[in-house]
């Protein structure tokens, strides 16, 4: 009992991390499973032909490259204009600055469906057609504010002495930017990026009242989940998932190389 009061919270801490893990190992060992009828809740034998081949349902691999697609440009798009609002926000001060930090958050507190009834709503009134366009303008809205978050949770806590000192070397605004502000902001940058993408890519809601007859992944899993789920969704959330952690435990790989190496100089 002893040692379970010195650990708790660690063993708090992997428990609620085995408790989100679990549904993620459930679609792992479902994606090997050969259903004996259209829907993948029972499990009856090991296989590996959804595997073999992933794009052997009509329209997956396609609802999939438009849903990669729209995060992609929807990433870019909310990163770049998010890391300006940030740096904005932090460095500069200018009339109703209060009321736009305030106004950033308001995506991040409304429910989804309010967002993409409103949306909607003002998709109607301008005459847009709604697909692929007013898919990525919605997600790049609302992925805006997560990304100005994270990226200015990063600049608030830079040190202005180390450009200052930039400047002080001659260095140039540009100069100064590219080889001290980027590389000390970029893992906010980062950071906003990644979950602007993942929360593109996984969006339904706003997607399904903004897409039209556009068909993303999510939107496809829910549909088919009405029919019948193929073994060939979870080999896609498979892969997913474990791009996911590669790409998560090679960012912490590099951070821990570049931090024994400035020790070492």
């Amino acid at each position: 009992m002893s040692w379970a009061r010195r650990n708790i919270v660690v063993i708090a801490g992997l428990l609620t991390l085995a408790y989100l893990i679990l549904p993620n190992i459930v679609v792992m060992v479902f994606s090997f499973n050969k259903p004996a009828g259209r829907f993948n809740y029972a499990w009856r034998e090991f296989s590996t032909d959804a595997w073999r081949d992933p794009c052997g349902v009509a329209d997956l691999c396609g609802s999939l490259a438009l849903s990669l697609q729209i995060a992609l440009w929807a990433t870019v798009g909310a990163t770049v204009l998010g890391a300006m609002i940030a740096f904005a926000l932090v460095r500069y001060r200018f009339r109703a600055r209060g009321t736009i930090n305030s106004l950033i958050f308001l995506p991040m507190a409304m429910p989804e469906v309010v967002m993409a009834a409103s949306l909607l709503t003002l998709f109607l009134n301008l005459g847009a057609e709604l697909g692929f366009w007013t898919i990525l303008i919605a997600h790049t809205m609302f992925c805006l504010s997560f990304v100005v978050v994270a990226v200015k949770a990063r600049v608030m806590s830079m040190d202005p002495r180390l450009e200052e000192a930039a400047r002080d070397l001659y260095a140039g605004p540009v100069q100064t930017f590219l080889r001290v502000t980027l590389p000390i902001a970029a893992p906010g940058i980062a950071a906003g990026a990644m979950l602007a993408f993942a929360l593109s890519f996984d969006d339904f809601i706003i997607t399904n009242f903004n897409s039209g007859n556009t068909v993303t992944f999510p939107m496809f899993v829910w549909g088919s989940a009405q029919r019948g789920t193929p073994v060939q969704i979870n080999v896609i959330g498979t892969a997913m998932f474990v791009v996911a952690v590669l790409i998560v435990a090679g960012g912490q790989i590099i951070s821990s190389r570049r931090k024994k190496r400035a020790l070492t100089r």
